[in-house]
């Protein structure tokens, strides 16, 4: 498995050994024991999995308190996956990182708990997995706008397809501190 470091601390991509023939694929999606030396010992307790057509945009989630890491990939499709820091006092607060990640390049992305989570969809459709280290609570569940100005995130849409919660989300300069998790540095 080759480890890809992105410009937030934590938030890692990686690509598995894909072993093919002519009958088609096997790699390992998760390894415990792998990830160990790298810091990384999450307990999964939940697995997702959404499909959505090209355009749309889910995110920017997260929740506070009771907060996700989350560890996606893409079974069918392409998309780009945006992961943010919103951790109150981090040296990467506000900063971003983002990823194609697909079923063809077999990437997966691990977006550490305190960081805010969302993908658009590239191809004509996409089938997104992620593995959680928290159940949803629907008490914690927040989201920020994904074309907060301040983030500056360079979505490769203009106009893309969101969910009520999503279009009205507030920006992140308005969200109060007790509704955001801290940098334990």
């Amino acid at each position: 498995m080759k480890v890809i470091e992105t410009d937030l601390p934590g938030c890692l991509l990686f690509e598995p050994r894909v072993f093919g023939d002519e009958r088609g694929y096997f790699y390992e999606a998760f390894n415990h024991d792998k990830l160990a030396p790298l810091g990384l010992a999450p307990k999964f307790v939940q697995g997702n999995v959404s499909r959505s057509e090209r355009g749309v945009l889910r995110g920017l989630h997260y929740q506070w308190p009771n907060p996700q890491g989350k560890f996606v990939s893409v079974l069918e499709g392409e998309v780009w996956d945006v992961a943010v820091d919103i951790r109150r006092g981090s040296p990467t607060y506000g900063r971003w990182a983002a990823a194609v990640i697909s079923a063809e390049n077999k990437r997966q992305f691990w977006i550490p708990e305190g960081f805010a989570h969302g993908f658009v969809v590239l191809s004509e459709q996409a089938t997104f997995h992620y593995l959680c280290t928290a159940t949803y609570d629907p008490q914690a569940d927040a989201a920020i706008r994904w074309d907060d100005a301040d983030l500056a995130i360079d979505w490769p849409v203009s106009n893309p397809s969101l969910s009520g919660k999503d279009a009205a989300a507030p920006f992140l300069a308005d969200i109060p501190a007790d509704r955001l998790p801290s940098y334990e540095g």
